[in-house]
């Protein structure tokens, strides 16, 4: 009845109030990168230089164009602003809409690509055969080549999630709370096992098709850049160190590209969600930067984090906290140490060690040759030496480095650049 009195009054929409109404609703979903993608013979490109981005003002990225097909829904998730008790402007775009609208944007140079997204009307299967429908014609009659991200939603049919990596170049299903419990409380028409199993299904059909392609030039791709998911964080109790066990998981059994965390946003009054005075903004760059050691530093979750101090620490960053509850082992002579050990020190990234590797079979560095090669010397100078050579702090202990850390402490970032702004490079952990 209520999807009723929502069509019937969206039917009186212009496509801009629409627009306007369905943005608005796609800004919480964290979940929306661009890459991984090579399709060719058509209007668009797909690879990584091709995608425009832009930057909300709470750090979140934003692929353009980013919007939902339906804001109404069926689920009524405590912590979503088109939750279906929510009292607010309801909107649906149609399979033509979203394609027209999609390709006219990237004819007047707006986008490169399309995240889309949408409320659960009458049915995941119902919703996800208008999705695949927009998707389908943006492809086959657009013949539009570039960059589509497609939610995948919960419950759809196992056909329906196999013919969504046919369009799109990433897929997602959001997770969006991290245990079972908080599932039941916040969300009472989702399960985790009806979360996991489409992602299971996904990560199959990528894999199987990655084989495909090696023997196959010409076989079909299937989601080309994989797929992703979204964790709330702050909206339940959960603690850092379970949800970056739950994110190592993932990576391992779920081959996911990327995790995503969205800080909360309180959007709607309700008793079962904790009372924030702002969004955990700290929080989640703490995770993000966790999450980049997980993945490209060869650290495990139990390494960073433990039972007995099972959250990230706000002040330092989490390889820094890890060098100073592991001070045994450090200082480290770079010309001699591991690859993977020098991944470990504060302020070298995994540019400057490849650096340091390279540099050092032609001579033996010193303390001064590190900076010269991208080393972050203000962190890395009280866990390495070069030559033998120390150049940190005669009482060598947590709290002093501590001490010393916090006096040099970095400037205040710079604001979010904006979409036409020169993007710059993410600085070394």
């Amino acid at each position: 009845m209520c999807y009723a009195i929502c069509a019937e009054k969206n039917g009186a929409m212009t496509l801009e109030q629409k627009i306007a109404i369905l943005s608005a609703g796609a800004k919480y979903d964290a979940s929306c990168s661009s890459s991984g993608s090579d399709r060719a013979g058509g209007n668009g490109a797909a690879h990584a230089s091709g995608i425009c981005h832009s930057w909300a003002a709470d750090g979140r990225c934003i692929s353009l164009l980013k919007i939902l097909m339906a804001n109404a829904c069926v689920y009524d998730c405590a912590y979503c602003v088109n939750r279906r008790s929510n009292d607010i402007p309801r909107a649906e775009l149609t399979p033509d809409e979203i394609a027209s609208l999609t390709f006219e944007f990237y004819r007047r140079n707006y986008i490169e690509g399309l995240f889309l997204s949408s409320g659960v009307v009458v049915s995941p299967d119902h919703t996800m055969e208008l999705m695949l429908e927009a998707v389908r014609k943006l492809r086959e009659e657009k013949r539009f080549t570039g960059y589509i991200h497609l939610k995948v939603i919960p419950g759809a049919s196992r056909e329906l999630i196999d013919r969504a990596g046919l369009y799109a170049d990433r897929v997602s299903v959001n997770i969006e709370l991290p245990t079972s419990g908080s599932l039941a409380r916040l969300a009472p028409g989702k399960t985790k096992e009806g979360i996991l199993r489409p992602m299971s299904r996904l990560a199959e059909r990528i894999s199987a098709s990655r084989d495909e392609r090696k023997s196959i030039k010409n076989a079909p791709l299937y989601a080309p850049g994989g797929q992703s998911t979204q964790l709330i964080i702050g909206a339940s109790p959960e603690t850092d160190l379970q949800i970056m066990r739950l994110s190592e998981a993932l990576y391992k059994k779920m081959s996911l590209k990327r995790v995503y965390y969205s800080a909360f946003v309180p959007v709607s009054a309700d008793s079962r969600l904790p009372a924030l005075k702002e969004p955990p903004l700290a929080r989640e760059h703490r995770l993000y930067q966790a999450d980049w050691l997980l993945r490209f530093y060869g650290f495990a979750a139990d390494e960073l984090l433990n039972e007995k101090c099972p959250c990230l620490d706000l002040t330092f960053d989490p390889k820094t906290m890890w060098a100073l509850n592991n001070l045994d082992k450090f200082p480290l002579e770079v010309n001699t140490a591991e690859h993977l050990e020098l991944l470990r020190v504060p302020g070298i990234g995994a540019l400057s060690a490849q650096k340091i590797l390279r540099a050092r079979r032609a001579a033996r560095l010193n303390l001064e040759d590190l900076g010269r090669l991208g080393v972050v010397m203000k962190r890395a100078v009280y866990f390495v030496t070069a030559g033998g050579r120390y150049g940190g702090l005669k009482k060598n202990s947590a709290e002093n480095i501590k001490t010393r850390l916090l006096e040099k402490k970095e400037p205040a970032a710079a604001p979010q650049p904006g979409l036409f702004s020169a993007t710059a490079q993410p600085g070394e952990l």
